[in-house]
């Protein structure tokens, strides 16, 4: 379950920290074609087959929900990691803002998981993470989807979770 608020944290220290952009937000889909992720917040599964995940989530819950530019975002996870995650896994992120690609890129997951305060291996079982995330108030108004894929290490790469989000700033 680390490893969700790894990849969570991730998204939202790379896109807000780095480009003041946040991917929380929008409309939840139905299970199967973009599932809802149990809790209180508006991320949905990839519309991909989800049954040999090595991560299984019980909830995420973001506080405020949806997020408000400028103020403190807390994102509590809850899951159950299958697998334990070693040096070399990583994580696909592309992030739209509208039609347009403003971030297309793959990441270490290992070198991202400082921002849970964890390093790799990551054990597997259950676990709950809480992490509070500064949101700028600088948010460029518009709509933002974010497309987070995880992966164990190469040449096996197994499927960890993959994630969506849209958001959208007045």
């Amino acid at each position: 379950m680390k490893i969700t608020l790894s990849i969570l944290t991730l998204l939202l220290s790379t896109l807000v920290a780095s480009d003041g952009l946040s991917f929380f937000g929008g409309a939840q889909k139905a299970l199967g074609d973009g599932a809802a992720v149990p809790g209180d917040n508006p991320l949905t599964y990839c519309k991909k087959d989800h049954d040999d995940d090595l991560l299984v989530l019980e909830k995420v819950n973001l506080t405020p929900n949806p997020p408000v530019k400028g103020s403190t975002l807390t994102i509590e996870a809850v899951g159950d990691l299958l697998e334990d995650i070693s040096e070399g896994a990583y994580v696909v992120l592309q992030v739209k803002y509208g039609l347009i690609r403003l971030v297309n890129t793959e990441a270490d997951l290992c070198e991202q998981v400082s921002n849970v305060d964890l390093t790799c291996p990551i054990k597997k079982g259950k676990t709950t993470i809480v992490k509070d995330v500064e949101l700028p108030k600088e948010i460029p108004p518009g709509t933002y989807t974010v497309f987070a894929d995880a992966y164990t290490a190469r040449p096996e790469s197994k499927k960890i979770i993959c994630l969506e989000a849209t958001v959208t700033f007045a």
